[in-house]
């Protein structure tokens, strides 16, 4: 049985979806690749009557303290479904420290990739269905620019310009309006 829950965060609502004890998606509410089984997520009168897993209040919990700064890694229980490639590209996006980026072609060339395999990594990074968790935001073009960003990349510099100091942050990052996130 799946689960949502929907929370608020400075870049707009966010839907949350678990299965058992693991959560499986985490989504900007109506994003690129937006889940199809999620467009009609019952209202809480009708859900089911079983308590939904204790995996996404502590989800919420997280995502609420990483918004507020006072968090930098997350230690929830994953269960995400995806292609061997992508799987391995998602496992390396999580190696990505806090604060730090990475290009498309740096993540190929970790995962002994031929020269080229930079877009096939970014199509993966896009279906990463735990943003933020799973942190694709990480990731830019290797001349610094934002690209690809299912979340829109007003979302992404957003995201970048909370985990870094002005100073750090990719040029392209001045152009877009990021006001308000710090």
């Amino acid at each position: 049985m799946k689960y949502y829950l929907s929370i608020p965060s400075p870049f707009g609502s966010m839907l949350l979806r678990a299965e058992e004890d693991a959560l499986t998606g985490l989504y900007f509410v109506g994003q690129k690749y937006f889940p199809l089984d999620a467009s009609n997520v019952p209202s809480a009168a009708n859900m089911p009557s079983a308590a939904p897993p204790r995996v996404l209040a502590e989800s919420a919990e997280q995502l609420a303290e990483y918004f507020a700064g006072e968090r930098q890694r997350f230690t929830v229980r994953l269960q995400i479904a995806g292609s061997t490639f992508q799987q391995r590209v998602w496992s390396e996006l999580v190696k990505i420290p806090f604060g730090e980026i990475a290009s498309y072609g740096q993540l190929a060339l970790r995962l002994g990739l031929p020269t080229g395999s930079a877009r096939a990594v970014g199509a993966a990074n896009g279906r990463n269905p735990v943003s933020i968790i799973v942190p694709c935001h990480r990731v830019i073009s290797s001349t610094g620019e934002l690209t690809g960003y299912a979340g829109g990349l007003e979302r992404k510099a957003g995201l970048l310009a909370l985990e870094r100091p002005a100073a750090a942050l990719p040029q392209q990052l001045e152009l877009l309006d990021v006001e308000g996130v710090q």
